[in-house]
């Protein structure tokens, strides 16, 4: 028996005074698919994003998740309905600490109240160490853990997109969105983040929409991958189907998609 769509996306668009960034975009993930945007620089891809998470609000088409519409929903109010994404160039509390960073996404979920914090009661300690116990066990999970008293922007490169990652993980997504995560890593970190990528859609049973001009990684992970060119929807299909395919070649003059 075939599931419903998890995300389904019906002729989305949004337009920017006389310019269309995207249009008639259409899109279906079923629960736990681990799913590829591709498309050359400017094609729509991080506006697709933005129009996912609330950022941007749809000037056509419907956006529908977990059977609710998400058009002109707040990116908080979508962040609770259960999506969480990481950024094109990273986005962390460079001041906070490692940990912090990560707690700032249970305080959303938070089960006590403002005033129970405000007036230091029993349930404002006991969720803070909760939450605190919670964040360290993510770090451990991306071996993090060491430097969680370290302010994030102390860290490595590759360490700081492990962070991003780990924090809209801790939030509890149903639907993670990945926007381009192994942007200026080099092949080892690559591969590396290929296997954590892989391990969390497991361990969490997560699904997985993830942004990438590294084709390696699109096509050893992903099982199907959607194209997007000049903010059209160009193709959809497996990887093969996609490294193959006449429209894809051409946006990509026959480079990147076929090495």
């Amino acid at each position: 028996m075939v599931s419903n769509p998890l995300l389904q996306v019906k002729g989305a668009g949004i337009q920017f005074g006389g310019l269309k960034a995207v249009s008639g975009f259409d899109m279906e993930i079923y629960p736990e698919e681990l799913i590829g945007l591709i498309g050359p620089n400017g094609a729509g891809k991080t506006t697709s994003f933005n129009l996912l998470t609330g950022v941007y609000v749809p000037t056509e088409g419907d956006i529908v998740f977990d059977g609710k519409r998400l058009n002109g929903k707040k990116p908080f109010q979508v962040t609770r309905l259960g999506i969480s994404r990481t950024f094109q160039n990273i986005r962390l509390f460079n001041e906070l600490s490692v940990l912090d960073n990560v707690k700032v996404a249970y305080h959303s979920l938070a089960k006590h109240s403002i005033l129970s914090s405000v007036l230091r009661l029993p349930s404002h300690f006991s969720g803070e160490r909760e939450m605190e116990e919670k964040a360290i066990e993510f770090l451990k999970i991306f071996q993090l853990d060491r430097f969680k008293d370290e302010k994030a922007k102390n860290l490595p490169y590759g360490q700081q997109r492990r962070l991003e990652i780990a924090r809209a993980l801790a939030a509890g997504p149903k639907l993670l969105l990945l926007d381009e995560p192994a942007a200026g890593m080099n092949p080892q970190e690559t591969h590396e983040l290929m296997e954590l990528v892989a391990f969390i859609r497991k361990q969490f049973q997560l699904t997985i929409l993830l942004i990438e001009h590294d084709m390696n990684l699109v096509m050893g992970i992903c099982e199907r991958i959607y194209v997007l060119d000049h903010g059209q929807l160009i193709a959809n299909g497996t990887p093969e189907e996609i490294r193959n395919h006449p429209k894809v070649i051409e946006a990509y003059l026959g480079e990147e998609v076929t090495s």
